[in-house]
């Protein structure tokens, strides 16, 4: 027995994206960039920019952002990229911690949690 809704998934990704398969060329998402919003929801927007605004009332990294939508991350750097497009977010790559030459193992770790979420 399928779960309800799982049947028009790729369907519901299409539409989403508008039948995009990556984001903008150029956009500087990864799934460490941190996004921030620049503004609140409108009336009348798509609910996933919507609820992606409201996730990125502070700093959030593109893969937290994936996991709370639970959306693919290809599908997630698609929505931010029309939304950065339309100035409502703003995105930057953290600085990279760097000791002796080596990526921090902290910042490792935290990138294998949110690969997991996905």
């Amino acid at each position: 027995m399928s779960r309800p809704g799982r049947d028009d998934a790729p369907d519901r990704l299409y539409t989403l994206t508008q039948g995009r398969a990556r984001s903008t060329p150029g956009t500087p998402f990864d799934l460490l960039t941190l996004v921030v919003a620049e503004c609140d929801p409108v009336p009348g927007m798509q609910s996933e920019h919507a609820a992606i605004l409201r996730l990125t009332e502070r700093p959030t990294a593109v893969a937290e952002v994936a996991a709370e939508l639970r959306l693919p991350a290809v599908i997630t750097k698609i929505l931010l990229s029309d939304l950065l497009a339309e100035g409502r977010v703003s995105a930057r790559h953290p600085r990279r911690a760097m000791l002796g030459g080596r990526p921090d193992s902290h910042i490792l770790e935290q990138v294998l949690v949110g690969l997991r979420n996905l």
